[in-house]
Order: C-alpha cells, then sequence, then structure tokens
C-alpha cells in the first residue's frame, strides 16, 4: 500500500490545449495559451490545477468545482488532517451513517484486496506506524523493527476485519486502522473526470498523482505520457499514448525509512516488510482508480500472478521495472 502516495509533491494539471509528452506529476503544454491555474495543499501534497480553455470565466467556474472536489475528498480521505473521515474511523473503530464516497471508496478498496488475493491491503496502516515509530528513534536498527514487533503489528492486518455497510463501517480487529493512500488519488482522479465531462470537457488530461484522459487530443492524436525512471530524473522507462484510459505509477524509491531503501512506503500485507521484486510498477487500465489499486498490489506479485490478473481485466496493461534494470510489459 503506498502511503506516502499523497505525501510527495504532485501536480494536478487539467488541460484541454494540445500537449506533448507528460511526465508522471508534470504537464507540459506544447503551445502558448494563458490558463486559468490554481496551486496550494490537497491530500497531504503541494498540487496545482491548471484548466487551458477558450472561454475564460467557464475555465474559472471548472477549476471552482474541481478544488472543491478534492478539497471535499481530502476531507474524508486524508491521514494528514486529524479531523478526517479515516483518522476518526482509525481512532473510534467505527463509523455511523458514513459518507456514501467512503463507503463507495471501501467497498471498491475490498473487492480490490480480494481480486488480488490480498496483496492491495487498506489494513496495513499499523505497519506504517510501526516503522515510523522505529526510524524516528535515535540509532534505530537499520535492520529495521524486531521480528515480534511486526508480528504484532501484522496481527492487526486483514482486510477480511474491515465491515462495510451504507449504515456502519467497523475495524473488527483490535488496533486496527486503515489508509486508503494507494488508492485516494485515482479515486479523486476519476471524480474530477466525471465533474469535467458534465462540464462539456471532451478532451482533456487530468493529473492529480495519477493521470487520465478524456478523449485524445484536440488534434486527433492520442495523449503520450512518460513513465519516469524512479532512480533518475534524466530518463524514461517508456512511453504510453492515453485515449479514455488511465495511469499510475507505484515504486518504493516514492519514499524510504531509511537511507539504505531497504524499508519503504509500500509494505507487504503477507510479510510486513517492503517488497523488492520491482523498481516501479505502471498500470494502464479504464479508470484511475483500477490503475492506482493495481499499482500497488502489482508491486507485491511475481509476474505469473501479475500475468493472470490483467488477462482477467480487459484493458489493462502493466509495465514492470525489475531490480536489475530490465524493463517487460505485460499486456492482456
Amino acid at each position: 500500500m503506498s502511503q506516502s502516495a499523497l505525501t510527495r509533491r504532485r501536480f494536478v494539471t487539467i488541460a484541454a490545449s494540445a500537449f506533448g509528452v507528460a511526465t508522471l506529476g508534470r504537464v507540459v503544454p506544447s503551445r502558448a495559451s494563458e490558463p486559468v491555474r490554481w496551486r496550494g495543499s490537497a491530500l497531504g501534497a503541494q498540487v496545482s490545477i491548471e484548466i487551458h480553455h477558450p472561454d475564460r470565466v467557464a475555465a474559472e467556474r471548472l477549476v471552482e468545482r474541481s478544488v472543491r472536489e478534492v478539497r471535499g475528498l481530502e476531507q474524508m480521505f486524508s491521514l494528514y488532517r486529524p479531523d478526517s473521515t479515516i483518522c476518526a474511523l482509525n481512532r473510534s473503530g467505527v463509523l455511523i451513517a458514513p459518507d456514501r464516497d467512503v463507503v463507495a471508496l471501501l467497498q471498491t478498496t475490498l473487492d480490490f484486496a480480494a481480486q488480488t488475493g490480498g496483496a492491495f491491503d487498506p489494513t496495513v496502516q499499523p505497519l506504517w506506524e510501526l516503522y515510523r515509530r522505529h526510524f524516528e528513534q535515535a540509532g534505530a536498527d537499520p535492520s529495521g523493527p524486531a521480528k515480534a514487533d511486526v508480528a504484532g503489528a501484522l496481527a492487526k492486518v486483514g482486510y477480511d476485519g474491515v465491515l462495510v455497510s451504507a449504515d456502519r463501517i467497523a475495524l473488527k480487529r483490535p488496533g486496527a486502522a486503515i489508509t486508503l493512500n494507494g488508492i485516494a488519488q485515482g479515486f479523486a482522479t476519476d471524480r474530477v473526470v466525471d465533474l469535467l465531462r458534465k462540464g462539456g470537457m471532451t478532451s482533456t488530461l487530468v493529473d492529480i498523482g495519477e493521470i487520465r484522459a478524456i478523449g485524445a487530443r484536440p488534434d486527433g492524436v492520442p495523449w503520450r505520457v512518460g513513465l519516469a525512471d524512479p532512480e533518475t530524473t534524466s530518463a524514461n522507462l517508456g512511453t504510453v499514448d492515453l485515449v479514455d484510459r488511465a495511469v499510475a505509477t507505484s515504486s518504493g524509491a516514492g519514499f524510504r525509512f531509511d537511507p539504505a531503501g531497504q524499508f519503504t512506503h509500500l509494505f507487504d500485507p503477507s510479510t510486513g516488510r517492503s517488497p523488492a521484486l520491482y523498481r516501479s510498477v505502471s498500470v494502464v487500465a479504464p479508470t484511475a482508480t483500477e490503475a492506482d489499486a493495481l499499482s500497488t498490489a502489482f508491486s507485491m506479485l511475481d509476474r505469473g500472478r501479475i500475468g493472470a490478473i490483467v488477462q482477467a481485466r480487459a484493458g489493462v496493461e502493466v509495465l514492470l521495472a525489475d531490480a536489475e534494470g530490465g524493463v517487460q510489459w505485460l499486456r492482456g
């Protein structure tokens, strides 16, 4: 689960003019225009919204509505706001009459957990807290927390311990806590896409950490997105063309607890440790929610299991960059 997915610097870019190649987290316009921009902090990150539109008043209204949408989702899903809905659930273990968006995202999260055999699990938050406390200590053991402490945190982990209904959300295990940081940005991206479509946008690229395209570029050419190498800012691992599709990337390089990078924000729910199979995993899918969740889950799985899931899901492609420097596409 990507705990740092909402801590890294992010740029939310919504554009209705022609673009060149976009790298995840940054989109560069290829022709001059004066966009309507918003920059601020949302979902634990520095973000911006930018709309290129011939009608400036319409663009300003869409920006305002998009900001309100993201702010509302932040109030529900952010772990960095103590008054958020998720933080309230983690403190008390129960929510009565939860907001329907919280119910919808949690139900979707549990569906992905089941479909990936638990590789995607929203209840890994106790592991994050354990590693945070350990490495905040002066002279922390570089080999990580004690095995007994990891076992204690793992006893609180398990998506089958989350009960979700329209009336109540409950965490069955004592001390359990959830994080939606491996799916919330994708969900927010999809919500903004829905808002923009209702606003009449037909050629738009939305980037809220995860990227989703509405249609093709205004000139009819697909949006081209570069998949950055997490180990260097000077190279891409590949590119993907998007038309009404989304792409998301998970990488342990996004946040590391220790200088050696042995312990990252990604946690394998079966072991309590960070996986080391891939440098990064990029998933192309019909929605940003799906791409976000699967990129997190696939970080835990071998190629065989990933391939089986890809074959079973329409429109899903995966770019795996392994620890040895190899790059491989898996397609259905």
